[in-house]
């Protein structure tokens, strides 16, 4: 029996899973991450911390289940998308990775945009400080000596690749975040890479997502009872792996992803760019299909800073929402623009921030709870309608990430878009599960049956016609709120 080995660097935390035939989950092993906030605006952390926390989750897994390493055919990763790994010519880090959620490069993005005015149609979307691209223009004005040190870029999940493989990679689904690729070709654009002062040839290789990049290390092989030279795939974005991990590889199809960003992605079989309402379309791990992403910048981050503030945890916060909408309480809720970091769509606006309207003296904690989770959820629906706009088609869709294990969440977003939404099994670990899809094609799976098959369901949450009501009612007044957020 052939098991494959899926690896997923989020910003909170990488995990490990081993999958076997149907998609059976042999055994998964979790290690945390933390996230360093140097200055305002900023969101690092140190690539040599993935590796050790990698390190530390592969050695938990040899331990639990060291006959099934034996028996890997391949491994892939997935990871955090967009953040920025510089490197010297020893492969060494020069500084901590600049995060996607990193805001500084503002200024940098309005002048990236001036030198290449059709960048938004040509790449994932308008320049956001978020992107690699802008985040390089910032470092040479505020780190030049840094930058002056570094040799190679490259993104989160490549530097596991790297340090798998000893081969530096990428693939187009992450390439396509950086602004450097076009897009509709995923091919690497010299005038795209020179506006942002870098050079083609301090990229990596743009690989196929299920393209074998090279063999595991030895040292690696023997310390964790693999076969020798496994094949390592080069693996895809986080959001397309976990688009995968539920089957979602034709068009129409999507996952709503409630994790520490909340993203709608749906699948396309067409290149639909949507800059004008801060869509983002990237190339899919499956070939000949793209991603179309609407993001909203806090989904479970928005509940952990309210779990920070109130000193309760989050699943309680969770379950104190769901309590007031039951309770008939949920009126008396105020209203909440999550923006936390900004807004990405749809009005790529980072300087926007949140906004918290209508406290009075009664407010508890469910209150603001069931605010929360409304916050993050109306943004969702309008990141939905932006894409939709765009010519995106949506027939159906799944909910995966940490938030979707509150039932209520799930069906407070279902009934603001007015869609059932599926449940699939092991949500949590989408992306891992899709990166172990792509692993098992670098093994020698057929890529069709494997990528495109669809992913037990456990559950589907069909809308609340009484909640869904109760939703308009509140967007109406919530658009308001949105709009002196973004003032």
């Amino acid at each position: 029996m052939s098991v494959d080995l899926g690896i997923d660097l989020g910003t909170s935390g990488i995990k490990v899973l081993l999958r076997g035939p149907g998609d059976e989950i042999l055994g998964s092993a979790e290690t945390p991450l933390e996230v360093s906030v140097p200055a305002v605006g900023a969101s690092e952390q140190d690539p040599r911390a993935w590796t050790a926390a990698l390190e530390a989750a592969l050695d938990a897994l040899a331990a639990s289940h060291g006959e099934a390493l034996g028996r890997i055919r391949g491994i892939a990763c997935s990871g955090q998308m967009l953040g920025l790994v510089l490197l010297d010519g020893r492969d060494r880090p020069v500084r901590p990775a600049l995060l996607w959620n990193d805001q500084r490069a503002v200024r940098e993005s309005a002048e990236l945009e001036e030198r290449v005015p059709d960048i938004g149609r040509r790449t994932n979307g308008r320049p956001d400080p978020g992107f690699p691209a802008s985040k390089l223009l910032w470092l040479r004005r505020h780190e030049a000596a840094v930058l002056d040190r570094a040799r190679w870029l490259l993104l989160p999940k490549d530097y596991l690749v790297l340090f798998l493989t000893g081969e530096r990679s990428t693939d187009p689904s992450d390439a396509g975040g950086t602004q450097f690729l076009d897009n509709a070709t995923g091919r690497w654009d010299p005038e795209l890479i020179a506006a942002a002062g870098w050079r083609e040839d301090r990229l990596p290789e743009v690989h196929a997502s299920a393209g074998t990049v090279g063999g595991l290390r030895p040292e690696w092989a023997r310390r964790w009872g693999m076969p020798a030279g496994v094949p390592v795939a080069a693996g895809a974005g986080d959001n397309s792996a976990a688009t995968l991990g539920v089957g979602a590889a034709h068009p129409g199809r999507g996952v709503l992803t409630l994790g520490t960003s909340a993203v709608s992605c749906l699948v396309d079989g067409a290149f639909h760019p949507g800059p004008e309402r801060a869509v983002l379309t990237v190339p899919h791990a499956v070939p000949g299909t793209w991603l179309s992403m609407g993001v909203v910048m806090n989904g479970t981050s928005a509940l952990n800073w309210l779990a920070g503030l109130t000193g309760s945890p989050a699943d309680r916060l969770a379950a104190a929402a769901a309590s007031c909408w039951e309770g008939g309480d949920a009126a008396a809720a105020p209203l909440f623009l999550p923006a936390l970091s900004g807004i990405r769509t749809p009005d790529n606006d980072p300087g926007a921030t949140g906004r918290m309207s209508g406290l009075r003296a009664s407010t508890g904690i469910g209150h603001l709870a069931y605010a929360t989770l409304e916050g993050v959820v109306l943004q969702m629906a309008e990141a939905v309608e932006a894409q939709e706009s765009a010519g995106v088609p949506v027939e159906r869709l799944a909910a995966v990430g940490g938030g979707s294990r509150s039932r209520f969440w799930v069906r407070l977003l279902a009934s603001a878009l007015g869609r059932p939404l599926d449940l699939p099994a092991q949500a949590n670990l989408a992306a891992p599960l899709g990166a172990a899809r792509l692993a098992a094609v670098a093994g020698g799976a057929a890529p069709g049956p494997t990528l495109g098959a669809a992913a037990s369901r456990t559950d589907r949450v069909d809308p609340d016609p009484g909640l869904a009501a109760f939703l308009r009612e509140r967007c109406r007044v919530w658009r308001e709120l949105l709009r002196v957020g973004r003032d």
